[in-house]
């Protein structure tokens, strides 16, 4: 992919933090200057920050494993809602159920509830029920649609967590934390980015901004799955060709035998 630059992230705004007052001290190393009571990120940080976290979730994505989306703030929704169907990765941008990680035997037979009304909805069954009772069953599909459909297809527990605002998905890191789930993560200047394992220093409060770091990190995604592909591609071509050696010199004994 094309490298993203200083410049493409000056103009979304990316270097934009908190007033100075509501700072986290531990964000220090990743702050650039003051300018007008605001804090300003340091960019050449967050490109480094990016580097690594891209290259850290290739390896992720190339074993197989999911990467879940976490962003529940209004303005990254759809964006992160958007690129995770697109590449085909569990999201939660509605809101963060207790229990979603750590207590996910029972997140999954929701899962099953809701995949059993959806069957149930397509059978004769449900068009004889009274309209009062259909509306009910319509209702509860939509409200663990809203919660959970986003990992409906999620059979295991994810590999890594990707997080916009860390301060507002804290109860998300808390559950990756006991897990040893690694939390990659945009961290603002009024976060700790020790809470997570590859914080990626930016605004994460302007669309511009998370637009940016989320395609970017997207991109990322998509390089590893096609590694991936890639990899087990040449797997199968090489099987097919040892599997085309083998008849191959059997055939000169075969005729020997004839």
């Amino acid at each position: 992919m094309a490298k993203l630059e200083y410049k493409d992230l000056l103009d979304a705004g990316v270097h934009f933090g908190h007033l100075k007052r509501k700072w986290d001290p531990r964000m220090a190393p990743y702050i650039f200057m003051e300018k007008n009571g605001i804090h300003v990120i340091d960019l050449n940080k967050t490109l480094v920050c990016l580097d690594e976290a891209s290259n850290a979730i290739k390896q992720v994505v190339r074993s197989g494993r999911k990467v879940m989306f976490v962003a529940t703030k209004k303005q990254a929704k759809d964006l992160v809602t958007e690129e995770a169907k697109r590449l085909k990765m569990p999201f939660v941008t509605e809101r963060w159920l207790g229990g979603m990680l750590t207590n996910f035997a029972t997140i999954r037979k929701s899962l099953k509830k809701m995949s059993s009304i959806e069957r149930m909805m397509k059978e004769d069954t449900y068009k004889n029920l009274a309209k009062r009772e259909r509306l009910m069953v319509t209702r509860e599909k939509e409200k663990l649609e809203s919660i959970l459909g986003g990992i409906a297809d999620l059979t295991r527990l994810p590999a890594a967590l990707f997080i916009v605002d860390i301060k507002r998905e804290h109860i998300a890191i808390k559950e990756a934390k006991k897990l040893n789930i690694p939390v990659f993560a945009m961290v603002d200047t009024n976060s700790d980015p020790n809470q997570v394992d590859f914080p990626i220093p930016a605004n994460d409060d302007a669309w511009k901004s998370i637009n940016m770091i989320v395609t970017a990190f997207g991109k990322a995604i998509e390089e590893g799955l096609n590694e991936r592909k890639k990899e087990k591609d040449d797997a199968k071509l090489n099987e097919e060709e040892t599997a085309k050696r083998k008849v191959d010199e059997k055939e000169p004994i075969d005729e020997e035998a004839n």
